[in-house]
């Protein structure tokens, strides 16, 4: 694959990411993209992104960390892979849950239930734990759905 350019408008360091997908390693990477994010966002501290964190969270960098991830997972993760299976669904986020494996047998995952390997179903990472509802609230569904909605609109708007 060619190399990811690390594009950044606010100069954020997209280097230790690289190194974690060149790697596969998964949940690393995974935790790297939410602080990464947190940051971009001065969000750390709070610990998730809240509704106007997506809304000006810049494309360039959005798009890099789409690029980083669905790079070197070999188009099996990514957030444009989650938004192509969200609109596929209907922007039904309880049935994208179910086709990228947030949900299984009706049960909303924990992120600790993640699949962090390329078994992994296609869009299931990155993972999101950066949203908050995973520690605090309990599964990914509990406070996602409305969250999602936003991230997928941002996505658009930045045509990832």
């Amino acid at each position: 694959m060619s190399e990811v350019v690390l594009l950044s408008d606010v100069g954020a360091d997209y280097t230790k990411l690289r190194a974690l997908l060149v790697a596969s390693q998964w949940k690393e990477a995974d935790e790297e993209t939410g602080r990464i994010m947190l940051d971009i966002a001065d969000r750390e501290k709070e610990g998730y992104l809240d509704s106007d964190a997506i809304k000006k969270f810049p494309c360039t960098d959005l798009r890099t960390l789409d690029e980083l991830w669905v790079g070197y997972s070999k188009g099996q993760f990514g957030f444009s892979v989650q938004r192509r299976i969200y609109e596929e669904v209907g922007k039904d986020f309880t049935k994208m849950c179910d086709r990228i494996g947030w949900r299984q047998a009706g049960n909303w995952l924990n992120y600790s239930s993640l699949i962090f390997d390329t078994n992994a179903p296609l869009g299931h990472l990155p993972g999101g734990g950066w949203i908050g509802s995973f520690s605090g609230l309990g599964g990914i569904g509990v406070m996602s759905s409305w969250w999602y909605s936003y991230l997928a609109s941002r996505l658009e708007k930045c045509n990832i």
